[in-house]
């Protein structure tokens, strides 16, 4: 893949969006394979067209992956890239809508270890992070996580010039609720659930790993 930058398009089948996945896969992988158990569930919001969780998959053999998202378009290339890489630890996807609690998943079925979320914030409410903190708060097992990968602000500030220029880019666009979202602000949605941030991981491309948990 080429590493001339596409423009910008949350579309999650978009070039862009796939320029970026393979951009970050490695540096999450490599925070992931510190903080994943070694058996157990594990559920991806946003799952978009599935290079993520089909790239992380052989690396846990022993952990089921529940790929998921609003889109149920991209249901048939997360499988498509399922079948490719022969990967037989990863399910079906299933919808979640996470403005409508109807549509999460049932606590009494399965609780997970661990739910992350990639690069979703900078295009998405900070309204989403309520949304996650309840999926969480509801299917999260006692000493589950919640992992959200992306850029952010810190305390209404940019942490480098380079992530201030992407802002200043994406508001460019004038898409409602596009734009940075800063830490603090995801903090306070995730409070009223018993979900707080536990750690701040510091990865490339000046992008951080908010490290959630039950209080």
């Amino acid at each position: 893949m080429t590493d001339a930058r596409p423009d910008i398009d949350p579309h999650p089948l978009s070039p862009y969006v796939a320029w970026a996945g393979n951009r970050n896969k490695d540096p999450i992988l490599a925070s992931f394979k510190e903080l994943f158990p070694a058996s157990g569930e594990a559920l991806e919001l946003a799952s978009g067209a599935g290079l993520h969780v089909n790239y992380f998959a052989p690396y846990f053999p022993s952990l089921n992956f529940q790929p998921s998202d609003y889109d149920v378009e991209v249901f048939d290339s997360i499988k498509a890239k399922r079948a490719a890489a022969g990967n037989t630890n990863i399910a079906d996807p299933i919808r979640i809508d996470l403005t409508d609690p109807s549509t999460f998943p049932d606590p009494k079925a399965k609780l997970y270890d661990a739910i992350f979320v990639i690069n979703i914030f900078q295009v998405a409410p900070v309204a989403i992070a309520e949304g996650i903190a309840r999926l969480g708060a509801s299917v999260l097992k006692p000493d589950g996580f919640i992992a959200i990968y992306g850029p952010f602000k810190v305390d209404g500030g940019y942490t480098t010039p380079s992530n201030a220029d992407f802002d200043k880019e994406i508001l460019a666009a004038k898409v409602p609720e596009w734009g940075l979202k800063d830490v603090r602000d995801l903090e306070k949605a995730a409070a009223p659930f018993g979900i707080r941030l536990d750690r701040r991981l510091d990865l490339p491309a000046n992008n951080f790993i908010l490290l959630f948990k039950k209080a």
